[in-house]
Formats: C-alpha cells, structure tokens, sequence
C-alpha cells in the first residue's frame, strides 16, 4: 500500500484548488460530480488532495456542520481492496464499508472506522 491522497471538506473546492494550484505550483488532475459532492483531486505529485465539496444533505454536509472545513480522511492504495478489508478484519478493526463501493474517479473504495484507526478516517481505494 502507498499514499493515495487526502480528502478535505470545503465550502468550495474550486476556490481550493485554485489556491493549492498557484500557492504551490500544482496541477488540477480530474474534476466530477459524484455522490451529491463537486469533487476536485490536485495532483501533489505523490498523492492527491480530494477536495469534497457537498452539493446535497449527506456526510460531507454533516462534516461541514459539525467540523468545518478540514482533513475529512486520509488515504491509502492498494492493489486488492478484498484482502486489504480482510486484513482489517483479522486485527479487529472496525469497517465502515464491510464491501467495497464505487468511489470518484472511478475507484473502488472502503472506509476503516475511526475508533479503531487512532480518531483518523481510513480509506481503502483501489485503482
């Protein structure tokens, strides 16, 4: 597994990934609509920024409420989502997603719970 990205909520990912693209010289990679978000991913190079802006009531709306804008989850890549959900399950770690779902850009994604991840949001996503 490597680095894939982090996803940060936003009021606003296209004034975000403006800022991130002329702040630190980096290129907007892919753009879409998905799941009732504006979804934007920066390319950093190593990883991406995923820029979660809601356009409906849903997770990330709720985020914003209670949070406000910020690192919403951080994730990693691998090459077999199904044995990196196993793994999870064999040290106990509580899923989010106990299969894997479409996600933007056309990944395959599954998210580990907080609880059992140090407070942080995993994910899973595969290319």
């Amino acid at each position: 597994m490597h680095f894939d990205h982090a996803g940060i909520a936003t009021d606003d990912a296209e004034a975000l990934a403006e800022l991130y693209a002329d702040l630190f010289g980096l290129e907007i990679a892919h753009e879409e609509e998905f799941d009732g978000m504006r979804v934007v991913f920066v390319d950093c190079g190593n990883g991406y920024f995923e820029l979660l802006e809601p356009r409906e009531e849903g997770t990330i709306s709720r985020y914003l409420e209670d949070q406000g804008p910020g690192i919403h989850h951080l994730a990693l890549a691998t090459d077999d989502l199904g044995a990196a959900l196993e793994r999870a399950r064999e040290h106990d770690v509580a899923l989010v997603d106990e299969e894997p779902r479409a996600g933007a850009w056309g990944h395959t994604v599954a998210f580990l719970h907080p609880r059992d991840t140090g407070g942080i949001l995993l994910e899973f996503v595969e290319h």
